[in-house]
């Protein structure tokens, strides 16, 4: 049986992902202008979108499960300088443990949307109240190798809050400047062979406050769609 096909990255033998060769950085790209990340700008561009087209839609299997839809919430808090709210997932989940990810889950047959899985999965994830949470938009499906169909929901969000990490999925929440996340400069390509098979990601990392937050795989793909729909 293929360990490609059937194990996560994270779970392969000697596998880490922080020792992975950079392959290059996109420094030559233009980050994104200070005026687009406004909140106003923000919500203009997701009710008026250009044509633009992702750049990563779909990961390369890696697990033998039947496909599941799911929603996080990309939260762009309203600070002075707009961030960006990711979780760090705790060790003993079934699926990305312990990696950086944006609150959410799977889609439930009450959910009204996906916006209504992103806000529901959020507060029981985080405690963040869907009072302060304006959705602007969503980003196009992102579809990991864990076979989750993904809807990434877009939303402005008031500083104001008081989190409540739920201890058995979230070990941490923390903030990242949008600013950092949308500047390709600090956009790393990796590669990865195993058992016959490349497989290729983005890393993102960030220091806090002496904190490296390791921001790779699916979480990296959609903030790196969600640039190319501000450049494009």
């Amino acid at each position: 049986m293929s360990l490609t096909k059937f194990t996560p990255l994270s779970r392969l033998p000697n596998f880490d992902p922080r020792r992975v060769p950079v392959l290059h950085v996109d420094a030559d790209l233009p980050a994104i202008a200070k005026e687009r990340l406004e909140p106003q700008a923000l919500a203009q561009r997701f009710a008026h979108p250009p044509r633009w087209q992702p750049e990563l839609v779909a990961e390369k299997k890696f697990m033998d499960r039947a496909p599941a839809h799911a929603s996080v919430l990309v939260p762009l808090v309203l600070r002075a300088q707009p961030t960006v709210l990711l979780t760090e997932r705790t060790a003993n989940l079934s699926t990305h443990s312990g990696q950086i990810a944006f609150p959410g889950g799977k889609a439930e047959t009450d959910d009204l949307d996906a916006a209504a899985t992103a806000l529901r999965e959020t507060h029981e994830e985080i405690g963040l109240n869907e009072q302060g949470i304006d959705v602007i938009g969503t980003l196009p499906i992102y579809v990991t190798g864990s076979a989750f169909i993904i809807t990434p929901v877009v939303a402005l969000v008031q500083p104001d809050f008081t989190l409540h990490p739920n201890p058995h999925e979230v070990a941490d929440a923390f903030e990242v400047p949008l600013a950092f996340l949308m500047d390709p400069a600090n956009h790393r390509h990796h590669s990865f062979e195993w058992d016959g098979v490349r497989r290729e990601w983005l890393s993102m990392p960030y220091q806090d406050h002496g904190t490296e937050r390791f921001i790779w795989g699916a979480t990296a793909g959609m903030l790196r769609n969600l640039y190319r729909f501000l450049a494009a």
